[in-house]
């Protein structure tokens, strides 16, 4: 099974049928390949354990809540003792808040220590209903692309309070995934705890891109999958951009006129896009067997990224999450991106 957020940005790809075969079979891991980045062993963030950071060792929710979840519906919370989130980025939110005692159960994505041996019931398009009910929880928190429709009615249906987030697609989602989150399990204070830090540490991130002569480094974001032949471009849409801008990069998909989230790789493509450097995910890298693999990608190799061997690679289940932990991504992202510059 396939990360969090790369799942949920292809979801005009699922519509077509080529996704549900990409994401099958696929694992966690961390940490980028020794020949990513041109060589290196990739940036800081593989350097760190994979766990979260609590704003505090324990929270006492302020309940009951009532909120209005991201499908319409006004939902009330009325106990927490026992907490489902149903995607990766969910649950870090919940751990960062301090509740992380109070979770019974992970999505596949959710590979970081502290919820890594928690019974998994979701593998984000494909919610167990009869696991998540089996596990008598007080609240259920979903994404809007969490499915399918049935399974969430059913959970509904037995009476559990189910509040749905809007995923993350950019840098300024992370402020307000926190506060949805934050004020659904009623631990506001230790939202803006979290919000804080996580943009404080942002901002200090951002600082650390050196200046340097030229242009901005050219990104293309590309997600792949070689066991499933499924090889494809970011656009304006992939989530990718802001991270890339925040970074000092430029979106080469966005910049060439890809207006969709993603598109198949081609040559053409490619060509217009001109990437000086080619941004992949951990798992997507080793899937094609490194570098090496990569440049065999028809027009890859023609690039000036891949002339060059420049692949920056970050773990799967940070790069578009946007959550407390996307300062190590940014910083991970700024030293790869302008390694040499």
């Amino acid at each position: 099974m396939d990360y969090a957020r790369t799942g949920r940005r292809l979801r005009a790809v699922a519509a077509a049928g080529v996704l549900a075969l990409a994401l099958a079979g696929c694992g966690g891991g961390s940490g980028a390949p020794a020949d990513a980045a041109g060589g290196g062993k990739g940036g800081t963030a593989d350097k760190r354990p994979d766990r979260v950071e609590p704003v505090a060792a324990t929270a006492q929710p302020d309940l009951p809540t009532t909120v209005r979840s991201a499908d319409g519906r006004k939902v009330t919370v009325r106990k927490a003792d026992r907490i489902v989130p149903l995607t990766g980025s969910i649950s870090e939110l919940v751990y960062s808040l301090g509740l992380g005692k109070r979770v019974v159960a992970r999505d596949i994505t959710a590979t970081f220590e502290q919820a890594k041996k928690l019974p998994v019931v979701t593998h984000g398009h494909d919610v167990s209903a009869e696991s998540v009910l089996s596990l008598k929880p007080d609240v259920v928190l979903a994404e809007t692309t969490t499915g399918p429709e049935e399974a969430i009615s059913q959970i509904r249906a037995a009476g559990i309070p189910v509040v749905v987030i809007d995923p993350a697609k950019e840098l300024t989602d992370v402020g307000k995934r926190i506060d949805a989150v934050a004020g659904t399990l009623g631990v506001t204070d230790n939202g803006k705890k979290l919000r804080t830090r996580s943009e404080d540490r942002i901002a200090a991130a951002q600082r650390k891109i050196p200046e340097h002569k030229g242009d901005k480094p050219r990104v293309a974001f590309l997600y792949l999958r070689g066991t499933a032949s499924v090889y494809m471009l970011g656009g304006a849409d992939s989530g990718a951009a802001s991270l890339i801008e925040a970074a000092g990069g430029i979106d080469a998909g966005k910049e060439s006129g890809l207006e969709k989230d993603f598109t198949p790789i081609t040559s053409e493509a490619l060509a217009k896009a001109a990437p000086d450097v080619i941004l992949v995910m951990t798992k997507g890298l080793e899937s094609v067997d490194g570098v090496d693999g990569l440049l065999k990608i028809p027009g890859i190799a023609q690039t000036p990224a891949g002339q060059q061997r420049r692949v920056a690679s970050i773990d799967d289940g940070v790069l578009l999450s946007y959550g407390p932990r996307t300062d190590e991504v940014l910083t991970d992202l700024v030293a790869q991106l302008h390694k040499g510059r």
